[in-house]
């Protein structure tokens, strides 16, 4: 258990070091879409933390969760139409932090508070894709976006439904949230 948390740990704290590097070259609007969620640290942790989450609450939390924050996303990368918002980075570095601190303490709150908060979480999220994805091609950059943000939030729910016990899963958000914390240090 503890060997398979380390382990995640140490795969996902490099990650934090390159929160977001220049990595959209709207050359093709669906590839910069798909990769933009797992090249900054600070989203791939996110949404990992996220289906962590939703792994830890189960019944409709596996899917409510998700398709609240990728919605919400969506919205968010609409609405910002290539324009940045003060306090749009501290937000997504806020839902690294809480959602992998919600995991390690086996917090279950109800979902009258959890859509919410996905909510929020998730427009922060969208905003940021938005403001730096392609003029031309914002459908594609959109879809892209979302196909990664849910395949990310799929794979923690994998893993945290693959987490031998109650305690792996809290370690794993507790690894979440240190990287969280060293990329809100680093920035």
């Amino acid at each position: 258990m503890k060997r398979f948390s380390a382990t995640i740990a140490a795969t996902l704290l490099p990650v934090a070091a390159f929160a977001h590097p220049g990595h959209v070259d709207h050359a093709n609007p669906l590839i910069d879409g798909l990769t933009h969620p797992v090249s900054g640290g600070d989203h791939l942790l996110a949404m990992l933390a996220l289906g962590l989450l939703a792994a830890q609450m189960g019944g409709r939390a596996i899917w409510a969760l998700p398709v609240t924050f990728v919605g919400s996303m969506i919205a968010g990368g609409l609405l910002a139409d290539g324009a940045p918002l003060a306090g749009v980075e501290p937000m997504i570095l806020a839902s690294v932090v809480i959602l992998g601190v919600l995991v390690a303490m086996a917090m279950r709150l109800p979902m009258v508070a959890l859509l919410p908060m996905a909510a929020v979480f998730g427009a922060a999220h969208g905003w940021a894709h938005g403001a730096e994805g392609p003029a031309q091609g914002a459908g594609l950059y959109a879809a892209g976006f979302a196909a990664a943000t849910m395949a990310l939030h799929l794979l923690g729910i994998v893993l945290g439904r693959a987490a031998r016990g109650a305690m792996a899963l809290r370690w794993l958000g507790g690894a979440t949230s240190v990287a969280g914390l060293a990329l809100v240090v680093a920035g």
